[in-house]
């Protein structure tokens, strides 16, 4: 329902310079000859200006011009001096949006391109994940708030290593081409701690150096304050359980193949990385069964802090449950669970939002072994 609101809206602007040459030709056409329609005629091609293009804006000044000569003609207004007024004011007036057509044209142009760096940078930074790793069936989605608006810093990694497939998600705290950088940082020491490190504990600990040392080559009130969430899971090779090790970040989401769904809170809250001055915990990571046909949602907080129009938060945990979403596939569950939340939210999120899914497919029996 809100987006045929919005296309009606959308068709109205669009024609709104031909409604205002027409509200202009019937108000002169039915008023004394004392009155005028010429706001009518001036302000259709200031409208058409932002809205089409310049050929577009080109015909809509023109055919006011045309539209009040016709009209002054068939009056008999011609050639008073107020009346010749009118025309060199609609014309000037049509000279002028053809220029704001033109201004606005190059804006969005840079604008585009802008965003083509960032949007690619993005990319660059945070690459789909293949379709399968370590035997899981994996799947990862970024949906940006607002069409067209600044990249965040959301996040996320998956990394199979000796010790297992090892995933984060996280958010950064800030937005543009700043949190771009940070998250870089982030995804770069976890893809390398990753392979390295034995621990998952050990793992946040490199990111916590890692952040530690940027912000030290870096200056500004924005680097001080920095701070990014995480949540860290790793799943062993060849055991049906996940490790978590969590940062200040939503609880991941384990849905069962019934279709019910159990949040893996943490035990022990832990500060984001970034804020080590405030207090040092050993990290513990904690353990969870993962069955086979069971999938693992790890998500940022624009899922679980998405807002209808009375304020309500998403419920995750209710968008995620039943037995038609526990038989998806990770990349459809997503679609699935992104087009809900974007119906909650009204079309419009407040923040970005990251998601990856993984799915533990049921062991193969090696028939061998069976009877």
């Amino acid at each position: 329902m809100e987006e045929r609101r919005i296309s009606y809206a959308r068709r109205f602007v669009r024609l709104l310079p031909a409604l205002l040459i027409g509200a202009g030709s019937v108000y002169d056409y039915v008023t004394p000859t004392d009155f005028t329609g010429a706001p009518f005629f001036t302000a259709a091609p200031l409208v058409a200006a932002p809205l089409y293009s310049q050929r577009g804006t080109v015909l809509t000044g023109l055919a006011a011009v045309a539209v009040l000569l016709v009209l002054r003609i068939a009056i008999g207004g011609l050639p008073s001096a107020e009346v010749i007024t009118e025309l060199v004011t609609v014309v000037v007036v049509s000279v002028l949006a053809v220029l704001i057509n033109l201004l606005v044209r190059r804006s969005d142009e840079r604008l585009a391109s802008a965003r083509e760096i960032a949007e690619a940078a993005q990319r660059a930074v945070l690459p789909e994940p293949a379709e399968r790793i370590g035997g899981f069936q994996i799947a990862a989605r970024y949906e940006a708030a607002q069409e067209g608006a600044s990249i965040g810093g959301d996040l996320y990694a998956v990394q199979d290593s000796p010790h297992g497939v090892r995933i984060i998600v996280g958010d950064v705290r800030g937005k543009g081409m700043g949190a771009v950088g940070a998250v870089a940082v982030v995804i770069g020491a976890f893809r390398e701690a990753a392979e390295q490190e034995a621990t998952l504990e050990a793992v946040a600990q490199r990111l916590e150096r890692a952040l530690a040392r940027e912000r030290t080559r870096s200056e500004g009130v924005e680097s001080s304050e920095g701070f990014t969430t995480v949540v860290l899971a790793e799943l062993p090779h060849g055991d049906s359980v996940v490790r978590l090790v969590n940062r200040g970040h939503p609880s991941p989401l384990l849905l069962y193949a019934d279709g019910t769904v159990r949040a893996l809170p943490a035990v022990e809250p832990a500060l984001p990385l970034g804020m080590g001055e405030l207090g040092a915990w050993p990290d513990r990571a904690q353990e969870a069964d993962f069955p086979g046909e069971a999938t693992l949602l790890l998500h940022t907080d624009g899922l679980s802090e998405a807002r209808d129009a009375e304020g309500r938060f998403y419920d995750p945990e209710a968008g995620l449950a039943g037995r038609a979403n526990a038989r998806r596939a990770p990349a459809e569950l997503l679609g699935v669970l992104a087009a809900d939340v974007r119906r909650h939210s009204g079309g419009g999120m407040a923040d970005d939002l990251a998601l990856i899914a993984v799915r533990r497919p049921l062991p193969v029996l090696d028939p061998s072994h069976q009877g």
